[in-house]
């Protein structure tokens, strides 16, 4: 049963991408119950093992079915394009108890037997201790799995937003839509985004236009179904996470290294996507200031480029930098 969101004459020109903090770490806690999708991330998994066991996940997870509604409330679309956590948490924690009622009634009713727990007794009787429960627990969920790691995704969700903005820009909204991810459907008779998805949704934009949001825990899936009031977002696995946890050892072939010095050639093989200085630096374990310096020496050799988006410098690898970069014999 597709998702059908439907586009009037002024949604187009509102189309905006988004990046939350808040919804990688409901994603992430999602992840951990959820083997099918643990296969890209089992080395953040082996890196979060301990924090993980300390938390009780089990108020989330109930809120969290196989197929159905989970409360969109705890994870709005963002209201700015980069949103800090904090800002997201304090928004969640604002939540009004008839809205979370109603979204807590939906969600328990889509896993059987859910809302007869003591737990859904108690989100059902007090709606309100529970909105500030489970904002203290999405608290210490982002604390504990994602603000250590969260320099390197986020460089990898930014570098998605950056290269599907070109697509936009040089292809259009259908050329763009048809990229994201297998189970888009553009109907341009109807100005219709169908999304191949668990559930029935249909949503007409009414001017609101449409949120774009990549996840790196989302995948393999695209998630939709926002209702009023929240804005009409579709979040979508994000680029290149395939290789996110990957060390850099692991892409440098030695024969570069060689040539180039280890360090700089870490930093020419870790940019699969484009990243900024600062992402450079956590993923590799280096001072910025070397990174810094490296990535000027391979810009001035012609294997990398930049170009500034938002508040910082992104840096991708030119044709000739791809060309050196690819695994050889050694």
């Amino acid at each position: 049963m597709p998702y059908h969101l439907r586009f009037g004459e002024a949604d187009p020109l509102r189309i905006r991408f988004a990046i939350s903090p808040l919804w990688e770490t409901h994603a992430a806690v999602r992840v951990l119950a959820r083997p099918r999708q643990q296969g890209y991330h089992l080395p953040w998994m082996r890196r979060i093992a301990g924090a993980a066991r300390g938390l009780d996940l089990g108020p989330l997870h109930l809120l969290m079915p196989q197929s159905g509604h989970s409360p969109d409330f705890l994870y709005p679309p963002p209201i700015r394009p980069a949103a800090a956590f904090e800002e997201e948490i304090a928004a969640v924690r604002e939540t009004g108890p008839a809205l979370a009622l109603v979204d807590f009634e939906r969600a328990l009713a889509d896993t059987p037997g859910a809302a007869a727990t003591a737990e859904g007794r108690r989100m059902l009787a007090d709606p309100a201790g529970a909105v500030g429960r489970l904002a203290d627990l999405l608290q210490a969920a982002w604390e504990a799995l994602i603000a250590p790691e969260w320099p390197r995704l986020r460089a990898l969700l930014e570098a998605d937003v950056a290269y599907h903005s070109r697509r936009l820009a040089d292809g259009g909204l259908e050329r763009l839509l048809a990229e994201l991810h297998p189970s888009f459907d553009w109907a341009s008779e109807t100005a219709t985004l169908r999304v191949d998805y668990h559930g029935e949704h249909d949503r007409p934009l009414d001017g609101q236009g449409l949120v774009l949001m990549p996840s790196v825990f989302t995948w393999p899936d695209v998630v939709s179904g926002f209702d009023p009031p929240w804005q009409p977002t579709v979040v979508y696995p994000a680029r290149g996470i395939g290789g996110l946890w990957a060390e850099p050892r692991d892409r440098t072939p030695e024969a570069l290294a060689r040539l180039l010095g280890r360090a700089r050639a870490d930093v020419l093989c870790a940019l699969d996507e484009p990243a900024g200085t600062t992402a450079l630096a956590h993923r590799l374990g280096l001072a910025a200031s070397s990174v810094s310096s490296h990535l000027s020496v391979l810009r001035d050799a012609g294997l990398l480029t930049s170009r500034r988006y938002g508040h910082q410098v992104l840096y991708e690898r030119t044709p000739l930098g791809i060309a050196v970069s690819q695994p050889g014999t050694d």
